[in-house]
C-alpha cells in the first residue's frame, strides 16, 4: 500500500488520539484539547506525523522544479514565489515570494518540531521505550536539520531556536552563520547516530532512516566545501566521500529506468530513493501534472536543451556528432525526451496532452508527469512522491568529492559512468585531468538532476552564479545577479515584528 505523510494545518489541534503501527497513514481528527493530548504513544506518533506534514509545503516538495527557473535551466511564466524579480535582480528586504516564504515556512515547521521535542523530553510514561524515544527524537531532528539547512543556504545568519518560544523569549536575535551551520550539523549528526540503519529507505513507510540523514549531511557539506573563489576544501570533500560511500554500501541501486524514480506506481519499493515526501490522493494530492503538463509553469530554455549530448557522447556542435537541426531530438541523450517535451506531451500509445497555456520557450517539463492521469486539468489528483534524495545524486556527490581530492581516478569514473550506463550513454573519455573531469561532472549534474531543484544550489556553491546567470542569452526575461545575492535579505516583516533584535544582513542595510 502506498504510504502517506499527512499535512496538518494547525499546530497540534488536528492530531488524533490513537495508536497504530503505520501511524503515517492515519487522518487526524479536529478539536483535540491540549489538556488531554501528549498522554499516549499514539499522541506522539500523530504529533510526529504533523512534523513530517510540513514537508508537503510545495516549496519543499512538488514545487521544487520551480527553483530551476532561477537559473539558466528555465523560465517561470507564472512568477510563482516571485521568481521573475529574483532572476532580474530585484531583491530587497521587502520582496515576497521565496525571499520571505522560505524564512516564515521554515520557522513555522521548526516551531512545531520544537514543541514535539520538548513534550517528548518531558514524557515519563511507559508506552514509549527508550529506543523508540531516541528514534522519534532523531526523526524530528532530521527534519529540523533540513529546515536549518535551507535557512543557512538562503540567508546565512539567522536565529537558532531549539526550544518552544514564550512571551518572554519570542524576540530572537540572529546567530552567526557558523553557529547556524553548527546547529544544523548537530541535528543531522544526532539523526545519523539514532535513526534505523536499514538496507534502504523504501521499507520504512516514509520515515527517515540513517542514509536519509547522511544524504542531507553530504549535500550540506558540499555547499560548505567551496570558498568564495570557488576552490574546494579537500578535508570537507573527504567527509562527503565517506558519507556517499557509506550510503552506497547500504543496499541502494539505481532504478533500471530513469523515469521510475519520479512516477507513482514505480516509487514504492524503489531502491534508488533515499528519502521522499509522501502523497496519496485524494486528500494529499498535488497539482503537479496540471502545473507542468498543462499550465507550463516551467519552460525549459534552449541552452539546456542544447546541453544534452548526442547518444554517441558528442556535443551537438562537435564535428561528426550527427546532429540534425531539422530533427533535433533524434539520436540524443535519452534523458532529454524523458525530461523535456516540445510543444505538447506525447508518451506514445495515444497518451497525448496539448497544454492549455502557451509555451514561451517552445518547451515544457515532462520529467514528473504521469502518463495515466491525462488529460491534465483542475480535477487531476497527482500523488507522485517528491524524491528529496536518491542514489543518482549520491553517485555524483562521490564523483565530485573524489575528483577534488585525488583527481579523475577509477572511483570517479565508476560513479559517473554508472549514471551514464543507466541512461544508455557512452562512458566518459579516459585520461581526463581534474579540471576536465570537473566540467564533465558539473554538466552531468545539470542533465541528470535537471529540475530537481538543485541547479541554483550548484551555481551558488561553485561561485558561478554571476558568471552563468549574467550570460544567459536565451532567457525570456533579462538576468541580473550580484555577489550580494549569494545570501538573501532577512524579510523586513520579520525584522519589524522582532522589535529590533533581528538585524538585517549587511549587504541589504
Amino acid at each position: 500500500m502506498k504510504r502517506n505523510i499527512l499535512i496538518l494545518v494547525t499546530v497540534f489541534c488536528s492530531i488524533i488520539l490513537s495508536s497504530c503501527d503505520d501511524f503515517l497513514d492515519k487522518d487526524p481528527l479536529d478539536q483535540i484539547s491540549s489538556g488531554t493530548f501528549w498522554q499516549s504513544k499514539g499522541d506522539y506518533e500523530m504529533a510526529l506525523t504533523a512534523c513530517y506534514g510540513n514537508l508537503q509545503n510545495s516549496m519543499f516538495s512538488s514545487g521544487m522544479p520551480n527553483w530551476d527557473v532561477l537559473t539558466d535551466n528555465g523560465y517561470g511564466q507564472h512568477n510563482y514565489w516571485g521568481t521573475k524579480d529574483i532572476v532580474q535582480g530585484n531583491i530587497s528586504s521587502t520582496s515576497g515570494g521565496y525571499i520571505s516564504s522560505i524564512f516564515s515556512s521554515s520557522y513555522s515547521a521548526i516551531a512545531r518540531i520544537n514543541v514535539f521535542l520538548d513534550k517528548l523530553e518531558a514524557y515519563e510514561g511507559s508506552e514509549i521505550s527508550a529506543d523508540e524515544k531516541l528514534k522519534y527524537q532523531a526523526e524530528a531532528r532530521f527534519l529540523r536539520g533540513f529546515y536549518y539547512y535551507y535557512l543557512y543556504f538562503c540567508y546565512g545568519s539567522v536565529p537558532v531556536i531549539t526550544e518552544p518560544l514564550t512571551l518572554e523569549t519570542q524576540y530572537q536575535a540572529k546567530s552567526s552563520a557558523a553557529d547556524v551551520l553548527a546547529q544544523t550539523l548537530s541535528d543531522i549528526d544526532f539523526a545519523i547516530e539514532n535513526l534505523p540503519n536499514v538496507n534502504y529507505f523504501s521499507g520504512e513507510s516514509g520515515h527517515a532512516v540513517k542514509s536519509s540523514a547522511q544524504a542531507l549531511k553530504a549535500r550540506l557539506l558540499l555547499y560548505t566545501a567551496y570558498d568564495n573563489q570557488g576552490n574546494a576544501n579537500t578535508s570537507t570533500m573527504a567527509q562527503v566521500k565517506a558519507l556517499a560511500e557509506d550510503i552506497i554500501g547500504q543496499g541502494y541501486e539505481l532504478s533500471d529506468e530513469y523515469t521510475e524514480v519520479f512516477r507513482d506506481g514505480t516509487q514504492e519499493g524503489n531502491e534508488e530513493i533515499i528519502f521522499s515526501i509522501k502523497f496519496l490522493a485524494p486528500d494529499e494530492s498535488t497539482s503537479m501534472d496540471q502545473w507542468y503538463g498543462d499550465w507550463i509553469v516551467i519552460s525549459p530554455l534552449q541552452n539546456l536543451v542544447d546541453a544534452y549530448e548526442m547518444n554517441n557522447g558528442l556535443a551537438i556542435g562537435d564535428a561528426g556528432s550527427g546532429y540534425d537541426a531539422a530533427n533535433p531530438y533524434n539520436n540524443r541523450d535519452p534523458r532529454l525526451g524523458k525530461t523535456i517535451f516540445e510543444d505538447y506531451v506525447d508518451f506514445g500509445d495515444g497518451k497525448v496532452h496539448r497544454p492549455s497555456n502557451g509555451r514561451p520557450s517552445g518547451y515544457g517539463l515532462a520529467k514528473f508527469l504521469s502518463p495515466d492521469l491525462m488529460p491534465y486539468g483542475y480535477s487531476t489528483q497527482s500523488q507522485q512522491d517528491w524524491v528529496m534524495f536518491r542514489l543518482g545524486e549520491v553517485l555524483l556527490m562521490l564523483a565530485e568529492a573524489q575528483n577534488e581530492i585525488e583527481g579523475a581516478d577509477e572511483t570517479v569514473y565508476n560513479a559517473i559512468n554508472a549514471i551514464r550506463d543507466r541512461a544508455d550513454m557512452p562512458h566518459i573519455p579516459v585520461g581526463l585531468s581534474k579540471e576536465q573531469m570537473r566540467e564533465k561532472i558539473r554538466k552531468e549534474r545539470r542533465i541528470e538532476l535537471a529540475f530537481e531543484g538543485l541547479r541554483y544550489y550548484d551555481l551558488k556553491r561553485w561561485r558561478l552564479a554571476g558568471d552563468v546567470l549574467n550570460n544567459v542569452s536565451d532567457g525570456i526575461i533579462s538576468y541580473h545577479f550580484e555577489d550580494k545575492f549569494y545570501l538573501w535579505p532577512i524579510p523586513e516583516s520579520e525584522i519589524e515584528k522582532n522589535q529590533g533584535k533581528l538585524e538585517q544582513n549587511p549587504d541589504y542595510l
